[in-house]
């Protein structure tokens, strides 16, 4: 879906648009070509499930529209995994913007453009 660099460039400005973010964080994130990682700061009055609808919703009607892609954007479910510490955040993040370097897809993760984190 990603792979090509026109729908990810449309799903990433989706990601990062604020009406997503009003409640909650988005800490580092990084678009893979079939799936997507994100480290979230979860707001009190948000809800994970409520937080993806919104994520999923905004991006596959960006998608939708901008590349007329018909077919489904995402899968159903998700994957979570909630951090203890927050001394965890720094290491969640470096990891999870080294997913295109460990994929194969670069040799730098300041090479692959679809990514970013708050850190920098």
């Amino acid at each position: 879906m990603f792979a090509d660099p026109a729908r990810a460039m449309t799903a990433a400005r989706a990601l990062v648009d604020p009406r997503c973010w009003t409640r909650s964080h988005l800490l580092a994130w990084v678009l893979m070509p079939d799936h997507w990682h994100g480290l979230v700061a979860l707001g009190e009055d948000d809800a994970l499930p409520a937080l993806i609808r919104r994520i999923k919703t905004s991006t596959a009607r960006c998608v939708r529209r901008d590349q007329r892609h018909a077919g489904p954007v995402w899968a159903r479910a998700y994957h979570d995994h909630a951090l203890r510490k927050e001394e965890d955040l720094l290491g969640a993040a470096r990891y999870l913007v080294m997913n295109p370097v460990r994929a194969g897809l670069v040799r730098r993760c300041g090479w692959y453009p679809y990514w970013d984190a708050v850190w920098l």
